[in-house]
C-alpha cells in the first residue's frame, strides 16, 4: 500500500477533499473534518485515522498501531507503516472513520452534503 493507494480509498468516498496540513501531511476531510492523514514524508507515523471506541482500545495491542500523537483523546489511531494492517482491513477502517465523522456534522450540513 502507498500514498497513492491511501488517496485513492479517500477520495473515493463521496465529498471528500484534501489538502497538505502542518507542511507534511496530506489530510482527507469530509464537510471540512479531517477523518485521515497520511505523511508525506517517512517518519514514525505512516497514516493516523479516527477509530469507533471499540477499535481504539483494540487495534493498539497489534504491533504498529498506537494511539496517534496530539489526536489520542479524540480517538485517533496512527499505524506506523503499510505492514502493521492489511488492505481489506484498512479500506474498511477508512470508511468507518468516514462515518463517525460524518455522523458528527450538523443535521444541515449532512443533507447540503447528500445533495
Amino acid at each position: 500500500m502507498t500514498i497513492d493507494w491511501i488517496r485513492e480509498q479517500c477520495l473515493a468516498l463521496p465529498h471528500v477533499t484534501e489538502d497538505v496540513k502542518w507542511e507534511n501531511n496530506l489530510a482527507f476531510s469530509i464537510g471540512d473534518k479531517m477523518f485521515a492523514t497520511t505523511n508525506l514524508e517517512p517518519g514514525a507515523v505512516w497514516l493516523s485515522f479516527k477509530a469507533s471506541p471499540e477499535v481504539f482500545a483494540e487495534l493498539p495491542e497489534r504491533p504498529g498501531i498506537r494511539p496517534a500523537p496530539y489526536l489520542a483523546r479524540a480517538q485517533w489511531l496512527a499505524v506506523e507503516g503499510p505492514d502493521a494492517v492489511d488492505a481489506r482491513e484498512l479500506r474498511q477502517l477508512l470508511r468507518q472513520a468516514y462515518g463517525l465523522v460524518f455522523s458528527k456534522l450538523t443535521k444541515k450540513r449532512q443533507r447540503e452534503l447528500a445533495g
